[in-house]
């Protein structure tokens, strides 16, 4: 998530201070994504430096007020009008896991699995009551819009594990596993497998 961008959106609706974004950030985002003040100053000194947001006069009360500049505005259009690119192939600590798991000599997987499954019924369970039928103001709505994105990506989770499940019972006896390669690795970068979907070169 761009907290960077975030910021920027929220500077674009008029100038703020520190603790007024964090706020903000958190007003906006349903209070799921805790930001501290010492993270926002870092990342409006990186946004100054890029000539993003400027310094403007001191309040009343002595808060650094930071307003937005044309750059700025620019950035955050470009950043609403454009889709999140979702890295190319998997860092899920999840998904190496098992993946590692399923190659070790003796390890049970589908315990490994059953462990992580009911973890995730806890947090699917959780997440549903916490998901609003109705929403009646842009905080609730911001809050929902939140939850419901972890609440599938939860249950995503558990169809992912029961395909797991179906794919390790297939070798209940670990026929699968590897044992330590005897052959010397080559130095430098192992070969990039190229990720489902892409086009290789004939």
């Amino acid at each position: 998530m761009s907290v960077r961008h975030s910021l920027l959106a929220i500077l674009d609706q008029g100038p703020c201070y520190g603790y007024q974004l964090r706020s903000e950030f958190d007003r906006r985002t349903g209070s799921t994504w805790p930001l501290n003040v010492g993270q926002i100053y870092n990342t409006l000194d990186r946004l100054e430096q890029g000539g993003l947001v400027a310094k403007d006069a001191m309040d009343a009360r002595g808060h650094v007020v930071w307003r937005i500049t044309e750059a700025g505005s620019t950035e955050v259009r470009a950043w609403l009008a454009s889709p999140v690119e979702r890295a190319p192939g998997t860092r899920d600590e999840l998904a190496i896991k098992l993946a590692v798991a399923a190659t070790l000599p003796g390890v049970e997987v589908s315990g490994v699995i059953d462990a992580q499954r009911a973890a995730a019924r806890v947090r699917v369970d959780r997440l549903r009551v916490e998901s609003p039928a109705e929403v009646n103001d842009p905080v609730e709505l911001a809050r929902a819009l939140v939850v419901d994105a972890m609440l599938f990506a939860a249950e995503a989770e558990l169809r992912w594990l029961d395909s797991a499940a179906e794919r390790v019972a297939r070798h209940p006896d670990g026929t699968l596993a590897l044992a330590l390669s005897a052959d010397a690795p080559r130095r430098g970068r192992p070969a990039r497998t190229p990720a489902a979907g892409s086009a290789v070169a004939g």
